[in-house]
């Protein structure tokens, strides 16, 4: 009986992370469902559950008319630019309060979690002011700025973790076969850290690219959109009604590249956790 207990108890935890694990695939099945739907099928009744005879003409209709090239280049130059600037200034500034003991270090670390406390919606009008008075609005410049800005407290308290990980002692040992502090650094301690900068990458790029209140205040410009904005359109009831297979559609063509980004970064943050375990 005893033995049987664990078998139980495994089944019952394999069958618990299949019903949780449907239930977090369900939606995304049903927003790629219906984007194979036709509108008046969509708004049937009785719910389709697999779109038997479906149509591409939402995915026509998304690519020809929609303006969802514009809004896809203006979308990935934000996030990429975030992603790089974030990731560069948040390992700078983990390393500095990780490594080194300065003045104001203790207040520099309380001010991490002060700012992620601060609402988004209460900086707005300042942010609008400012990139205003910059001349930056409706820019890709301007909203990587107020991206990174909002991304940053998170990252380098994230990194700061990673950082703290790793020994000191290897980079006294890399020190004393010969290698600068520098040369320790960099050779030792930052390939240990890729998990680390892969973890952060990921949160950076998910949040440029499905953030929409900021890129609604500051691209004011049809033709300067990012894709969570131009996704707008396809609500508009004064005319037909929401168009439920274009924004289904439009929904599952923004996902791919977060997908697709996933899986790349995924493989390499298991390298780097591996690669880590060994050199360690």
């Amino acid at each position: 009986m005893a033995r049987r207990t664990p078998t139980a108890v495994r089944l019952g935890a394999d069958v618990v992370g299949l019903v949780v694990l449907l239930v977090c695939i369900f939606p995304v099945y049903w927003m790629v469902s219906r984007s194979f739907l036709p509108r008046n099928r969509i708004k049937g009744e009785d719910p389709v559950l697999v779109p038997w005879h479906g149509t591409l003409d939402n995915y026509r209709k998304v690519l020809t008319d929609g303006g969802f090239s514009d809004a896809l280049m203006t979308s990935l130059s934000v996030t990429l630019l975030t992603v790089v600037v974030a990731i560069l200034f948040a390992f700078l500034a983990a390393v500095a309060v990780s490594r080194f003991r300065f003045r104001g270090r203790r207040s520099f670390i309380l001010a991490l979690l002060v700012i992620q406390m601060i609402p988004a919606e209460a900086l707005f009008i300042s942010q609008y002011k400012m990139l205003d008075g910059m001349g930056l609005l409706n820019s890709v410049l301007g909203l990587t700025i107020v991206y990174v800005a909002g991304v940053l407290p998170f990252t380098v308290w994230t990194l700061r973790g990673f950082v703290d990980g790793v020994p000191r002692e290897l980079e006294e040992a890399a020190m004393m076969d010969g290698c600068s502090r520098t040369q320790a650094f960099f050779r030792v301690t930052l390939p240990l850290l890729a998990p680390g900068l892969v973890a952060t990458g990921v949160f950076g790029f998910i949040q440029a690219w499905n953030e929409f209140t900021l890129a609604v205040v500051v691209m004011t410009d049809p033709a300067k959109e990012t894709l969570p904005v131009w996704l707008v359109a396809f609500t508009d009831s004064r005319s037909r009604g929401v168009d439920w297979g274009a924004i289904m559609a439009s929904s599952t063509l923004i996902t791919i590249p977060v997908v697709i980004f996933f899986l790349i970064v995924q493989r390499r943050m298991v390298s780097g956790l591996t690669a880590g375990a060994v050199k360690g």
